[in-house]
């Protein structure tokens, strides 16, 4: 073959090389990604947030944000696990991804993904854990995932469409199934790895282990754990989520939980017991059986998270003896935030600041400055944005959220969002939320509560009242903000293409109809 047309063919194969969408020798520089989720996850519960009431200390997690990036108001558009995690796969809220809750939703798995577009850019793409979105994962060479809500000991799960069991604590399966695809995988390709856990999800069971790990601490009390809900809307009231009234057995371990060995169930057992029926002879009511649910809750919740700290160490570790961890991108962060206790609540759904922010933390050594913070308003409707970009691939037109990327680099972009909307649908069942709508700044939230039988507005000031107890909407003083939260709600219900009627909030209807 003649020099001319050697010189032909190496231009040729470079351009196909640079030009196409598989993995070559200069893509090994994209960065990794180890996404590492949760569920019902509150910021409260990690110690690298700093919250008052100290009711953990996360190691791990605390390494993360010391080593990279903690991001202060990641808020979630609408506050329920299945819609969340649509939202981060599409990049899309749930009017324009089409899942909207957890009771009669079914996520589209043909539509456009972040693992697909990253998967078609050469990456190897794993899913592992809990999916929860009904349909069978798509965008992914592999996929090994918990059905439905998934159980805590022993759980069945499904590995490419295939019915399988393990033994154990799910937590510790879930980081075990991941490491060992990060041992098998194609090292000659980037990956987007998801780990997601069932932890801490209700009914909040712990590892064997982590039984009498608090030695029966008694929690500080969040300040609102009796709230009256005086002067709010019969919205915020009229609900079924109360520490007080919907507690179970099984949610306090007066019953077991499912799905145990019987050795497992000895070893649970012989915790449990002697301290429930202290609880029986006891004979509580009132305010002392409140506070004895809220301290069970906590030592119950925490020991989960507790789980999920540990094997999140596991997962750096493995990284650190791989030496992947220069180059990989590992973010951490929740579907939503979670109600410890606050407003006398567990559970998620509200606008209100315990369920709308959710963690977020992030370390990247290549761009990320170690112990860096963040106050702007992120949202989990960024993150598949965020990987398309720091992976160099266009982030499609269609897409409704915002690469992190400039932030991650200590930059804020002149436009960055100042307010978010959220949309929350999901109603009657399973905690008699209404559905509700509004617009989130820095310091404001105008909130509408609809149909059935509400049409209320609030107006919530976090800088006055921090715990999201008053009503301002109708106080004078307030009357300007309230206009032009309006106006601002108005530009962000069209901007994000959700500019129908008004939602439905019929059982089983389809919760708003629109037109864009």
């Amino acid at each position: 073959m003649s020099t001319r047309w050697l010189g032909a063919f190496a231009l040729m194969l470079s351009m196909v090389m640079l030009s196409g969408n598989k993995s070559t020798a200069a893509d090994a520089r994209q960065p990794n990604i180890l996404f590492i989720f949760t569920d019902d996850l509150a910021c409260q519960a990690i110690s690298a947030y700093g919250e008052k009431r100290h009711l953990l200390s996360t190691p791990n997690l605390d390494r993360l944000a010391r080593d990279g990036a903690r991001f202060d108001r990641c808020l979630v558009t609408n506050s329920i696990c299945g819609p969340s995690r649509a939202t981060i796969l599409t990049g899309k809220y749930s009017h324009r991804n089409g899942f909207y809750n957890n009771t009669n939703s079914r996520f589209d798995g043909t539509q456009q993904t972040f693992p697909k577009l990253m998967q078609a850019a050469g990456y190897s793409t794993a899913m592992i854990g809990k999916w929860h979105l009904i349909s069978d994962p798509t965008g992914f060479d592999h996929w090994h995932i918990l059905p439905g809500q998934g159980l805590y000991y022993n759980p069945p799960m499904i590995r490419n469409g295939e019915k399988v069991k393990h033994e154990g604590y799910a937590t510790d399966i879930i980081t075990d199934l991941s490491i060992d695809w990060l041992k098998n995988r194609d090292s000659s390709k980037p990956f987007v790895l998801m780990s997601q856990h069932k932890a801490p999800h209700r009914e909040w069971a712990p590892a064997l282990r982590d039984l009498g790990w608090d030695h029966d601490r008694q929690y500080p009390e969040p300040e609102t754990l009796f709230d009256d809900f005086a002067g709010r809307s019969k919205a915020v009231s009229d609900h079924d989520m109360g520490i007080a009234t919907t507690f179970t057995d099984l949610d306090v371990k007066l019953t077991p939980t499912s799905n145990m060995t019987a050795e497992q169930l000895k070893v649970w057992n012989a915790y449990y017991e002697p301290r429930n029926e202290a609880y029986r002879k006891a004979n509580l009511s009132g305010k002392d059986l409140v506070r004895w649910r809220y301290n069970r809750y906590m030592h119950d919740y925490l020991a989960c998270v507790k789980a999920v700290d540990e094997n999140v160490g596991r997962l750096l570790a493995f990284l650190d003896q791989e030496g992947l961890a220069e180059n990989t991108l590992v973010v951490f962060s929740s579907d939503q935030g979670f109600y410890l206790g606050e407003h006398g609540w567990f559970d998620k759904r509200w606008i209100f600041e315990e369920s709308l922010r959710t963690p977020l933390l992030m370390r990247w050594p290549a761009v990320i400055k170690p112990g860096s913070t963040s106050n702007q308003i992120v949202s989990l409707v960024d993150f598949a944005e965020t990987f398309l970009d720091m992976a160099g691939r266009p982030i499609p037109a269609d897409m409704q959220g915002h690469s992190l990327l400039p932030l991650m680099k200590g930059e804020t972009p002149a436009d960055w969002r100042k307010s978010l909307y959220y949309h929350y649908y999901e109603y009657p069942t399973p905690h008699h939320v209404r559905p509700h709508y509004g617009v989130v700044t820095d310091r404001f939230k105008l909130v509408h509560y609809y149909k059935p039988d509400v049409d209320d507005w609030e107006l919530l000031d976090r800088e006055k009242d921090p715990l999201e107890v008053k009503n301002f909407y109708n106080d004078p003083a307030y009357a300007q903000t309230v206009k032009e939260l309006h106006a601002e709600l108005n530009r962000l219900r069209s901007e994000v293409q959700e500019t129908g009627d008004p939602p439905r909030a019929a059982h089983g209807d389809r919760p708003f109809d629109t037109k864009g």
